[in-house]
């Protein structure tokens, strides 16, 4: 049993350890800060993040203070085994973290899912990819700096980013931070190793791609996806300015998908691939 785990262990490591690899030559982690320059230079954009800034932060806000209220002397009480005379800032980093990551993942469920999805065609258009909006919304003629104010009416119902079991996953693995190091980084990577493909959900739509198709072209990039999900929680998980970074990253996002439409992404066969699922 004891060789039974050390080869499942050493299997494990060892694919974790080509999913890095390729997440670091497929250069995918790049754009979640391509993202945030963006949004911070187009100011067209800002209006799907503004129109649902209030909301989010009275969400955050609440959430932060019941995590503190109710989660903050178990958690420092588990903590003082493992980090010793740190105990207690470590225990505050790790609930501004947990309460971060749970207020990007109700927000999503319950506020600005619309508007990220307002905001990922928008950089398309602002991106000069009107034809593949256009094939799943009304998008007015105009010049291409005016690209949120284009968008029009949606013709079907954008397939659902986030579910209760986004939720659920999240507190499976929050035990994970109370070990440390390896514990957060494991937490992080799990998290990104999921939100990587969901931040592309709305270009396989566009895109016309079925389940098959989408799950084995995530399959083949798994590293890229994996890498670029691992970089935008991290954003995500910045207290207050995490808000933000959703919506940064939801432009990294479509950045992403607008250079593999003109075959200078990271990954050139998607476009071949995504060509044939039309």
């Amino acid at each position: 049993m004891a060789d039974k785990v050390k080869e499942t262990a050493k299997q494990e490591v060892e694919r974790v350890r080509q999913i890095a690899e390729e997440g670091a030559k497929s250069g995918a982690y790049l754009y979640p800060f391509k993202g945030i320059y963006y949004l911070a230079t187009h100011r067209d954009l800002y209006k799907p993040l503004l129109n649902r800034l209030a909301p989010t932060l009275t969400l955050g806000l609440g959430i932060t203070t019941i995590m503190f209220l109710f989660t903050y002397l178990p958690q420092v009480a588990v903590l003082v085994w493992t980090s010793g005379p740190l105990a207690a800032l470590s225990t505050v980093l790790l609930v501004l973290s947990e309460s971060s990551t749970l207020t990007m993942v109700l927000s999503k469920m319950l506020l600005i899912e619309d508007s990220l999805i307002d905001t990922f065609d928008g950089t398309l258009v602002a991106e000069g990819q009107t034809e593949l909006v256009a094939k799943d919304r009304q998008v007015k003629s105009g010049g291409a700096g005016a690209a949120f104010g284009r968008l029009g009416k949606m013709v079907s119902k954008p397939l659902a980013k986030f579910s209760p079991q986004a939720l659920i996953r999240y507190f499976m693995y929050l035990p994970l931070n109370f070990i440390p190091v390896v514990g957060t980084v494991a937490f992080v990577f799990l998290q990104g190793r999921r939100n990587g493909p969901s931040a592309h959900s709305r270009y396989f739509q566009l895109k016309g791609m079925n389940s098959a198709q989408r799950e084995k072209h995530i399959e083949e990039r798994k590293g890229a996806y994996t890498s670029f999900g691992v970089t935008s929680v991290l954003l995500e998980m910045v207290p207050i300015a995490g808000i933000f970074f959703s919506f940064s990253n939801t432009c990294g996002a479509a950045l992403w998908a607008a250079d593999i439409e003109n075959g200078s992404g990271t990954a050139p066969q998607l476009r071949e691939q995504a060509q044939k699922a039309q």
